[in-house]
């Protein structure tokens, strides 16, 4: 086992990389140049159920954290996200990187293991959540609710890349060969799956049945025109994100048009992170999101997805990440603009204040006393007890009791 640097202390760390599958963490730890063990002093949170795994990509420390194995949704990501600002506050920026399903359109040419990107358009923050909003009396649906844009510092580096896409081709492809010669064991799943397996139908077209589409008759598939390069192309845009798993091409449609938006791509993790963890979103696309959707491309997608990310950290310039606001400070500025958020959002919001509230020792929830002497003479307070118990039983009594003392006297004791 390779020998791990342990660095002095959790301030070290500015970026957070957030991958919510088993399988989309091992493409990011795969990835990092170096891995770290845990920093000295870090002091992880009592209520931060997470598990971190430490390194670098370029000159940029990373921490990575995942949802809990069998956890999904919104809900789940925002906890995962405001668990980790309560342990390292001093985090700057977010990256949310995974699979997703693609939103084929004309004029899109998205295939499996493309990368989309979270890019604002002007209206939106890059995040358009599918599942929230309300049902109008005409019968249509008004989406609402809206969503911050990733970091300042993020958006500079994306706008760098592309420019240096406009000249070269995109570094995934290496990237990736550089893993898989690292890696030999992930060859196999998390390799390019081949163009014979990357299969497009109509919306019309439903699945025959099955682990595979061999019965679904290939002469249905959408005919595209051959790419030059197996490499991952990438999109820029906006996903759509809820609560729900979308296999179904009419649900993938329907999220389409109900978005008011030209949407990428779907998933269910970054409409939980978009208010509570400012970050940018990259897909990789392991299915078109309709009744073919099967398991084969998604780890090579979750390694196109990291490979991005890893090539777009090389343009984050230290000295620009280390001059901006942490992710907690954008997160509360950016909050109080925000115009009718998400309950999701609020609930993380408030549950990341909470938790930043200092504990005094013993003081906790469900803290116990060890000490082995009453702290007060033996009757005290029984007088009280006899006129309330003298009180209770006599019908009648007034309606009311009103037991007043200074605070620490034993009130609520008594009570």
């Amino acid at each position: 086992m390779v020998q791990k640097r342990k660095l002095s202390c959790p301030e070290s760390y500015t970026i957070a990389w957030i991958a919510a599958l088993p399988i989309e963490r091992a493409a990011a730890i795969a990835l990092l140049d170096e891995r770290h063990d845990e920093p000295e002093g870090f002091d992880q949170h009592s209520k931060d159920d997470n598990a971190y795994d430490w390194g670098k990509v370029g000159q940029h420390n990373v921490v990575i954290a995942s949802l809990p194995a069998g956890l999904f949704g919104t809900a789940s990501a925002a906890i995962t996200g405001s668990h980790l600002l309560s342990s390292l506050p001093h985090i700057k920026i977010g990256l949310l990187v995974g699979i997703g399903g693609g939103i084929p359109r004309p004029g899109r040419d998205i295939r499996l293991g493309d990368v989309v990107v979270s890019q604002p358009n002007g209206k939106c923050g890059g995040v358009v959540q599918y599942d929230f909003g309300k049902a109008k009396a005409d019968s249509t649906w008004e989406r609402k609710g809206s969503f911050n844009m990733p970091p300042t510092v993020l958006l500079s580096a994306l706008a760098k890349l592309q420019a240096e896409h406009e000249l070269e081709d995109s570094q995934t492809g290496k990237i990736l060969e550089t893993m898989i010669t690292k890696f030999p064991r992930m060859k196999t799943q998390y390799s390019f799956q081949g163009v014979d397996n990357d299969i497009l139908f109509p919306s019309t077209f439903k699945h025959s049945g099955g682990d595979t589409c061999d019965l679904c008759g290939l002469s249905e598939q959408v005919v595209r025109e051959k790419r030059e390069s197996t490499d991952p192309v990438v999109h820029y845009g906006l996903i759509a994100s809820g609560n729900t798993l979308v296999n179904d091409a009419d649900t993938r449609e329907n999220i389409f048009k109900l978005a008011e938006e030209e949407c990428l791509c779907v998933e269910t993790v970054a409409a939980g992170l978009a208010n509570t963890f400012p970050c940018l979103v990259i897909r990789g696309i392991s299915d078109y999101a309709d009744s073919h959707k099967n398991d084969r491309w998604q780890r090579y997608a979750s390694a196109t997805a990291a490979a991005f990310a890893v090539e777009l950290l090389k343009y984050v310039p230290v000295r620009q990440l280390q001059a901006a606001p942490r992710a907690v400070e954008l997160m509360e500025r950016a909050n109080q603009n925000i115009i009718e958020p998400n309950e999701t959002a609020k609930a993380a919001h408030t549950d990341y204040v909470v938790r930043s509230l200092p504990i005094s020792q013993g003081a906790a929830y469900g803290s116990t006393s060890n000490e082995l002497e009453s702290m007060s003479l033996d009757d005290t307070r029984v007088d009280v007890l006899q006129r309330i118990h003298d009180w209770a039983q006599n019908s009648g009594s007034p309606t009311l009791f009103w037991l007043e003392g200074k605070a620490g006297t034993g009130k609520s004791t008594i009570s």
